[in-house]
């Protein structure tokens, strides 16, 4: 539920939300993920665990204040950034058609560009 905005949005309701993150950095010399810049394995275990397991069936009120699209893909940035070092954008998808983008340097993202 959305506390501000009236109409739909203002009642309980739900979407089937889609994540799209990327990486980007070099590409590993040597190890297990020789070759690429991160392992999709470890970045699919690591979306799981800090943002899937979290919000999946779960009212998103009880975790974010007023989960916008743009609120909820900050929470998920802050949640992924620790973890994923190499990460430079988010694209949390709403519907098909309606998105919200987050890159590495964005003042929403409370990290810098240095």
């Amino acid at each position: 539920m959305l506390p501000n905005p009236p109409g739909k949005c203002s009642r309980l309701h739900g979407h089937s939300y889609r994540l799209d993150v990327a990486l980007e950095g070099p590409l590993q010399a040597d190890g297990p993920a020789a070759g690429m810049v991160e392992d999709f394995e470890v970045v699919s275990r690591v979306v799981k665990a800090a943002v899937i397991a979290e919000l999946d069936h779960r009212s998103l009120n009880e975790l974010i204040e007023n989960p916008t699209a743009e609120n909820i893909v900050r929470w998920v940035w802050a949640r992924l950034a620790a973890e994923l070092p190499l990460l430079t954008e988010l694209t949390l998808w709403e519907t098909r058609k309606a998105c919200v983008v987050l890159s590495k340097g964005d003042p929403l993202t409370g990290a810098s560009t240095g």
